[in-house]
């Protein structure tokens, strides 16, 4: 992503805050009866603007599986079940009311009524058939073969069928009990879109949710308008949402202080304090679930081999990486689940940071000491899991040349990145995971079961396999949680992949924000946010 000139930047903000400042101007002049809280007839401030690392990469969220697009679709389009504000308890969305058979194979949505798409089409059950069809089709829609295990008639599909038994009425047929089938439901992907736009939603969105597409400037900004015709009386409040680009996390800030942008991810963890001591703004802490991590293609050299991977994984240290990048506000991973998640192994023994075990391991593989060079990759914008990308590689390959390891850093921009992870091109990398539902199945398969398309270290363990699937059809709590331990104490012997932290990110704003809580999963709506002056 190209990094801007700062008179690029002056121009930009000085415009911005002229638009803003009309905007609000021609609303309070306005004779107005909107019927809402958006305060059009006062001066109000009525449009948000959040600065963000990177863009979207597409804003078809079934085709992806980043952040910064789920960001974007989730005030686009609306899911059959949502999660609580701050939480991943659910609530209704486009269905009003759900039940399952007894055996927990089928379960009956009941959709809302007087729903219609951005594109003026009605929201039906027919509507939601067509989507699930359309996942279903094809490898390319990477999450639903993640979440629901296959495609079309494959026996590993969870989803048997989906039928419309009603104008307003969906049922899904399951091959076998699926815990987390409901809380999948309510995951970014699986937002339902307009069937007329299926071959263009990833430039021209139309889903039924609180915002519709105004324009998209890549890699610089897409500014969202208020769906005047939105499902939810009175919402949103806000009749503009811009997500501004700014690549420097140290430039955000500033342009938040300077009232140029109102939220921002990305915020440093050393600058936490200077935004606690500022009365004009207010720090947001998203709670820890996440991991940050490095995958190591199990199927390729070195990393084909555990011993290597174990070396590797005595070799970081972790409260280094917390101590100078994360300012404590994080907790070193042993496993690649949160503490947070039910099924959590806090047995697992993990990996201690051992320069010297390391290098007996690494002999044990027959590498010799500065016999073994690699790529690190990493990527050219922070993350919520990762607030300095390029220092932590720094510091990464420092530790892997205490132990003979010659690791050359590799720099890619975004949307080539996740292209190429997800491609298998790069060997070892920096990545992360921010949780999509609060499930163990979430995390433990989506990252690392057999064929998984977000499983970046390509790892194959058909025992690990068999205990996911079980955990998967298990609906008791406690059992599942049991399997989801095993699974942890055989993944750890594995060392696929290196666990880094779980980190407690800071997402800073104006003080004058009203209704905004951070999301768990890093993709919080912004249909209740408004501001108070």
């Amino acid at each position: 992503m190209k990094k801007k000139q700062l008179l690029s930047w002056s121009l930009f903000f000085i415009v911005m805050a002229v638009v803003i400042a009309g905007c609000s101007s021609e609303e309070s002049g306005g004779d107005g009866d909107s019927g809402d809280d958006s305060a059009s007839e006062d001066n109000t401030q009525d449009t948000l603007v959040f600065g963000r690392g990177a863009d979207s990469t597409s804003l078809d969220p079934a085709t992806e599986t980043d952040g910064e697009t789920f960001y974007v679709t989730q005030q686009i389009y609306d899911t059959l079940i949502q999660y609580e504000p701050g939480t991943t308890n659910l609530e209704p969305a486009l269905a009003e009311d759900w039940e399952s058979s007894d055996d927990g194979t089928e379960f009956t949505l009941q959709l809302r009524e007087g729903v219609t798409f951005h594109d003026g089409t009605e929201f039906t059950a027919d509507s939601v058939v067509a989507n699930f069809e359309r996942w279903m089709s094809s490898e390319d829609y990477v999450y639903y073969g993640s979440m629901f295990g296959g495609y079309g008639d494959d026996e590993d599909n969870i989803i048997q069928n989906v039928e419309a038994t009603g104008d307003l009425e969906v049922t899904f047929s399951l091959r076998e009990p699926s815990a987390p089938f409901l809380k999948n439901l309510a995951m970014s992907p699986f937002a339902i879109a307009s069937p007329d736009s299926f071959d263009t939603l990833a430039e021209d969105p139309v889903g039924t949710g609180p915002f519709t597409l105004d324009n998209w400037s890549r890699n610089d900004s897409i500014t969202l308008n208020k769906n005047e015709d939105y499902w939810e009386d009175g919402k949103p409040h806000l009749n503009s949402l811009i997500f501004q680009v700014i690549p420097d996390n140290s430039s955000r800030l500033t342009a938040l202080q300077n009232g140029e942008i109102d939220l921002m991810d990305g915020v440093n963890p050393s600058d936490q304090s200077q935004i606690e001591d500022d009365e004009n703004l207010e720090a947001f802490m998203r709670p820890p679930l996440n991991v940050a991590y490095m995958p190591m293609n199990n199927e390729v050299e070195p990393f084909d081999d555990p011993v290597v991977r174990q070396a590797v994984n005595h070799a970081i240290d972790k409260e280094a990486l917390i101590d100078g990048f994360y300012e404590g506000n994080a907790e070193p991973a042993k496993n690649m689940l949160p503490p947070t998640v039910n099924g959590y192994n806090d047995e697992v023994e993990g990996y201690e940071f051992d320069p010297d075990q390391a290098i007996e391991l690494l002999e044990e593989a027959g590498y010799e000491e500065g016999e073994l060079t690699i790529d690190l990759w990493t990527m050219d914008n922070p993350r919520p899991y990762m607030p300095a990308p390029q220092k932590i590689a720094e510091s990464i390959q420092n530790d892997l040349s205490d132990i003979g390891i010659d690791a050359n850093i590799q720099t890619l921009d975004w949307s080539t990145y996740l292209e190429n992870a997800q491609n298998g091109e790069m060997p070892t990398f920096l990545i992360g995971w921010i949780g999509d539902n609060g499930d163990a199945d979430n995390f433990l398969y989506t990252l690392l079961g057999t064929g998984s398309g977000n499983n970046y270290a390509f790892y194959s363990n058909e025992e690990v396999d068999a205990v996911l699937q079980e955990a998967q059809a298990e609906t008791d709590e406690d059992t599942r949680a049991e399997l989801y331990q095993e699974a942890q104490e055989l993944i750890n012997e594995d060392a696929p992949t290196v666990p880094l932290v779980h980190y407690e990110s800071i997402i800073a704003g104006s003080n004058t924000l009203d209704g905004y809580t951070p999301a768990p999963t890093g993709s919080e709506r912004f249909t209740d946010v408004k501001f108070t002056e």
